[in-house]
């Protein structure tokens, strides 16, 4: 008896661990945090090189919601023109972004 109990905890012990299927829903693991805020900044220093028309427009289609011509009629500008400022905001802004402006840190897998 005593060596059927020893060999059931050696096995035991070599086996994986396993969690029941009802522990493991809850079980989700949650993606890290410590880029967000870095993103944050970065996309606050990119809108903060748009130029002033550019970034009127992109944060009021963007930030707040609003309609083309919501922001046409807050501006005082031709929906037309908000599209257009919108499109090369939004480029400018991937571009800075994608360039890395300043420092940025090196992501490793």
């Amino acid at each position: 008896m005593h060596n059927l109990n020893a060999n059931a905890r050696r096995r035991a012990a070599r086996a994986p661990a396993t969690i029941a299927l009802e522990v493991a829903e809850y079980a989700v693991p949650v993606p890290p945090s410590q880029e967000d805020a870095l993103n944050l900044a970065a996309l606050g220093r990119a809108l903060a090189v748009l130029p002033d028309d550019q970034r009127a427009v992109v944060l009021l289609v963007g930030l707040e919601g609003f309609a083309y011509a919501e922001a046409a009629k807050i501006l005082g500008i031709p929906v037309g023109t908000v599209m257009s400022r919108l499109h090369r905001g939004r480029e400018q802004l991937r571009r800075l972004l994608a360039g890395g402006t300043g420092s940025s840190l090196r992501r490793v897998k």
